[in-house]
């Protein structure tokens, strides 16, 4: 029963999930209808909601693409190659192969998103090449499943935000959190952690009980999956040009200034990860790793193949987010904020995180970013839950958490792992439809009871 309800899930996707570019202007024509509806905006002022955002994402954009091209690049390096190749060993069926590399890719993001959205892609990639009749399809869509525990992790942008304090807390609350709050009441609070034990130790599990039968499995040739093998000129032909990219000395130089700086960085700010220091670690040591220059560039060529869908789509993305924030000049109104206040209104002290986390997961699909949400759904949000009674660490982790599920269907995040697998988004998106449904399930009960 459950492989013919994954099987027709997988089949409803193939057939009527659009290209990802095509899901972000289907998304931008919902949001536009509806926002002239339930705000009262004209079509003029929404399409400036929609040109005035369109541009900024361009530094998250550039974050991004340097996140698939640097840990792309630095994966292919000889000796990071050695050893994933070696944890590819271990796993010995499919049921295996596709545990393996869910526990790998959740570990891996609640410890930072940022290496997360690389390396499940990375290692399932690695996997496709050792372990024989594991469905190619699955193995990146559990590759990337994991990730939904990202924002409940050491690297998430809403704990980390309540932890700072300050004014500008207070002032995105509205007043209702002023003092910082610790992340032992949030990332490291034990409703958290339960709900991410569970689902690192159940969605495994969920994922192994997903893979077709034999004779409806997909795989891939692995040899489409091998890099091109390296030329390198005979030292006798090289000209002056092609010896220094050759030569090991300019990377080793480079390199380790860069490294330099890492140490000096953690040494100052304690283990405090973000997307450029990760991008900038990921950089140096790839450029160390692969030796030379000339290996250096042209991991970096190959890996760049894979950033033409966050090149395209991030502009969309961000002039979504403009029209969901965008407020009404005589209503007062946005429509994530139509959404997020519809919810408060049915919401008891019981129900409000489970309601909170469901706004956040209907809002997530047009404001894709952590930070984003938090500034449309925190004004709202969490006074609500301060005049219900429900504590401030539990309302913001429930839209943490709200945050990250609905990433599961939502191909914005998707596209990094779609870069470096060679799919498309329908490819896993079936499957990750039953991930949701799941990890749902888990994240509601434990809102809400525990």
């Amino acid at each position: 029963m459950f492989k013919k309800f994954t099987n027709a899930c997988v089949a409803m996707v193939q057939k009527y999930l659009p290209d990802p570019f095509l899901f972000a202007i289907i998304l931008t024509l919902v949001v536009f209808a509806t926002g002239m509806i339930f705000t009262g905006q004209g079509p003029m002022a929404m399409i400036l909601h929609w040109s005035g955002g369109f541009w900024k994402l361009l530094a998250f954009s550039m974050q991004m693409a340097l996140v698939l091209v640097t840990g792309y690049t630095l994966a292919n390096a000889p000796i990071i190659k050695k050893y994933l190749k070696k944890l590819a060993s271990i796993p010995k069926t499919p049921g295996q192969a596709i545990i393996a590399v869910t526990i790998v890719e959740a570990a891996a993001a609640w410890i930072n998103w940022g290496f997360g959205l690389v390396i499940g892609a990375l290692y399932a990639k690695e996997l496709a090449k050792q372990v024989k009749k594991v469905d190619y399809r699955l193995l990146i869509a559990a590759g990337y499943s994991g990730f939904i525990v990202w924002h409940s992790g050491i690297s998430g942008s809403i704990p980390l935000k309540l932890a700072s304090g300050g004014a500008d807390l207070a002032k995105v609350t509205n007043g209702a959190v002023v003092d910082a709050i610790s992340t032992n009441s949030t990332i490291f609070s034990p409703f958290n952690l339960i709900i991410f034990g569970i689902i690192l130790f159940t969605l495994p599990l969920v994922n192994r009980a997903m893979h077709p039968k034999e004779d409806e499995v997909i795989t891939i040739d692995p040899k489409l999956l091998q890099d091109e093998e390296e030329k390198v000129l005979p030292v006798s032909k090289m000209t002056p040009a092609d010896k220094l990219e050759n030569s090991p000395i300019l990377s080793m130089i480079i390199g380790i200034m860069g490294l330099s700086y890492v140490v000096y960085y953690f040494v100052q700010n304690g283990f405090k990860l973000n997307l450029n220091i990760v991008n900038f670690m990921f950089l140096f040591a790839g450029i160390i790793l692969h030796g030379t220059p000339r290996r250096f560039l042209d991991a970096i060529s190959a890996a760049a193949k894979g950033t033409a869908g966050i090149i395209l789509q991030f502009p969309f993305y961000a002039g979504l987010m403009g029209m969901m924030t965008g407020v009404s000049a005589t209503t007062g109104l946005s429509l994530a904020g139509v959404i997020s206040t519809t919810f408060v209104n049915i919401s008891s002290a019981t129900t409000f995180p489970l309601f909170s986390f469901l706004s956040a997961g209907i809002v997530n699909f047009f404001v894709p970013s952590g930070g984003g949400q938090w500034a449309v759904q925190a004004p709202i949000m969490m006074p609500a839950g301060a005049e219900l009674g429900v504590p401030a660490a539990k309302t913001a982790m429930s839209i943490a958490w709200g945050d990250a599920w609905t990433n599961l269907i939502q191909p914005f995040w998707a596209l990094p792992a779609l870069g470096i697998a060679g799919l498309g988004a329908r490819d896993i998106m079936g499957f990750c439809v039953i991930a949701l449904l799941y990890s749902g399930a888990v994240i509601s009960l434990g809102l809400m009871f525990l």
